[in-house]
């Protein structure tokens, strides 16, 4: 079994292990681009707030700004939270995303924390393994092409 450690690790050690809940979902089968882009718009927000966002994004009523992976990308109307007008509807990422928030939740409500009072601490995207496959092609030949498996982390603290 592998160790998975914790980008966040470091910074840890200052803070009160009774406050905080961690969650990580490994090797999940979706975009890593586009799951940074979600794990970005809900840093720092409420545990409801993301939650809600989230679900908001799955039912593609509100977009996620796309800030870094955003060539070609169109506008889109509700960003106005952000500042920012380029974004998309990542709902695959978003439903992934989600699941990992309800696990550290869940890992919240087993250590006692008020669920009114957390707050997403840290939330990071990570690129996991490359599954490599193969596309027959004329003549014996094939041509390679790859998956890339995403880990996210979720840390949520208590606020006062």
């Amino acid at each position: 079994m592998p160790n998975w450690g914790y980008t966040f690790k470091d910074r840890l050690v200052n803070l009160d292990r009774d406050r905080i809940a961690i969650a990580s979902g490994r090797d999940m089968r979706c975009s890593p681009k586009k799951t940074r882009e979600v794990t970005n718009a809900i840093k720092g927000m409420r545990l409801a707030d993301a939650k809600k966002f989230l679900e908001d994004v799955i039912l593609m009523k509100r977009a996620v700004p796309f800030k870094r992976h955003k060539k070609e990308v169109p506008h889109r109307g509700g960003l106005d939270q952000f500042k920012w007008g380029i974004g998309r509807f990542p709902k695959k990422s978003a439903k992934l995303v989600y699941d990992v928030l309800l696990n550290a939740e869940s890992n919240a409500e087993f250590k006692t924390l008020d669920i009114e009072k957390v707050k997403i601490l840290h939330a990071a995207t990570l690129r996991g393994r490359r599954m490599k496959r193969y596309i027959e092609r004329a003549h014996g030949r094939s041509t390679p092409y790859f998956k890339t498996l995403t880990h996210v982390e979720i840390i949520l603290i208590e606020t006062k």
